[in-house]
């Protein structure tokens, strides 16, 4: 059976401990009596309900009073949580205050608020874990500025980069995505429109008893109810799933760096960590693999949230009802994606040694558009470029370096002296604008 905070087998593999406690079942039924508490608050403020309501209610709205299992099957009948809690409710409240509970509010506002807050106080939870892993890259970046490497397109060594380079472009993902989750959160409000937006159980007093519920939960107030109107839900799904997505970029990239044949970069060591259950000797990239299997998930999640945006009138048929499930699924696995890499970027070994051995293991090819840059002035850039593709080609059968092979070639002895061709192929002379850039993003990361 799952536990109080509702993780099962596999979850906390993925999942860190305070997310799972922030999207348990505690956690939403917790927000729903959050809600009914603030809104007999705010009723009771604008003379709606009798005075005394709002501290009977406070009295019980303690999740912990109720048996959570049985409100889920209690649900059934009225196909959500809300009606079976609002009569449990009643039930621990004393006349007259018991049938003033809930008063013009619908199972939706209860609910959709509760989401907010359960959004609310996750997405808090996952931003502070990928200001950590932005942390961690931004020292990474700078510590490895000059750290040199192979950097590698379609998974091929392709020109000399540093992995403060590689560091920097980590940071800016993480950087972008935090800030996407924070204005996502930013967009989210109280709900409180009853059966068709109209709030007409409150009369008059409705805008006023819907500010003051915001009010005592913090949260803002949206311009009309968003009973059907699922766009602030849908961009929250939107960014956990592109917090998912930056967060497996960094993982792969370090899972790929971890292979037996390159090793350039390892995640953290603990005991028992990245270890196999046959073969002593592995060390496995495991936070990676978490991640991968989280980044993946988070993918088919946004889409079942997108896919449920469009909703019949003014309430829905099972668009509404998909959500809550999902939402749930989605800030775990964003959740569990920040948490591990953080954790992994705090941690990360990193071998200069076999990075630099790595990018000498082609003799020199990997610089070869700096050699045709040099050439195609004098003899044309098609001439350079065969003559180098030539003098790469034998150099790969022939045992002979790259360099001896250029200067093999009369049109490029011509022009080039070895000196020249020497310092060509120093790597640390290729480097572009590295440094530049990864100022760049340090510099947008400590104004972020």
């Amino acid at each position: 059976m799952p536990g109080d905070d509702g993780a099962g087998l596999f979850e906390p593999i993925v999942t860190p401990d305070d997310v799972l406690a922030a999207t348990s079942d505690r956690a939403w039924v917790q927000a729903m009596l959050d809600t009914e508490s603030a809104l007999a608050r705010a009723e009771e403020a604008e003379g709606v309900v009798p005075a005394g309501t709002a501290a009977a209610v406070a009295a019980v709205a303690d999740a912990g009073l109720y048996d959570l299992a049985a409100l889920g099957r209690a649900a059934r009948p009225g196909g959500n949580p809300v009606i079976p809690l609002v009569e449990s409710l009643r039930e621990k409240v004393e006349p007259p205050f018991a049938d003033r509970i809930h008063w013009g509010a619908t199972s939706q506002d209860v609910l959709d608020t509760a989401t907010v807050l359960v959004a609310t106080r996750t997405s808090m939870l996952i931003e502070e874990d990928l200001s950590g892993a932005s942390d961690a890259c931004a020292a990474l970046a700078d510590r490895h500025r000059a750290t040199l490497m192979a950097g590698r397109t379609l998974l091929q060594q392709a020109l000399p980069t540093t992995f403060g380079l590689k560091a920097a472009g980590w940071l800016v993902g993480l950087d972008r995505a935090g800030a996407g989750l924070g204005w996502a959160r930013g967009q989210l409000g109280v709900e409180l429109g009853g059966a068709v937006g109209t709030l007409a159980s409150l009369g008059g007093d409705g805008p006023a008893v819907a500010a003051g519920v915001a009010a005592a939960l913090g949260l803002a107030v949206p311009p009309v109810p968003w009973h059907t109107d699922r766009t602030s839900i849908a961009q929250l799904a939107a960014a956990l799933g592109v917090v998912a997505g930056a967060g497996a970029k960094v993982a792969l990239d370090i899972a790929l760096l971890m292979q037996t044949e390159v090793g350039e970069a390892l995640e953290p060591a603990a005991a028992g960590r990245g270890g196999s259950s046959t073969l002593p000797h592995k060390r496995n990239p495991v936070a990676a693999a978490a991640v991968a299997a989280a980044h993946r998930r988070a993918g088919a999640l946004v889409s079942v949230m997108l896919g449920a945006m469009a909703q019949e009138h003014e309430r829905a048929v099972g668009g509404w009802q998909a959500e809550w499930e999902t939402l749930t699924d989605l800030l775990r696995a964003a959740g569990g994606v920040a948490a591990q890499v953080r954790r992994t970027l705090r941690g990360l070994e990193i071998d200069p040694a076999a990075m630099a051995r790595n990018l000498g293991v082609t003799g020199g090819v990997l610089l070869s558009e700096r050699i045709v840059l040099a050439l195609a002035p004098s003899i044309g850039r098609a001439a350079a470029t065969a003559a180098v593709q030539a003098a790469a080609a034998r150099a790969a059968t022939s045992g002979r370096g790259f360099a001896e092979e250029l200067l093999e070639d009369p049109a490029v002895a011509g022009e080039l002296t070895k000196e020249r061709v020497d310092a060509l192929l120093e790597p640390r002379g290729y480097l572009g604008a590295a440094d530049v850039f990864i100022d760049r993003a340090l510099d947008a990361h400590r104004g972020h």
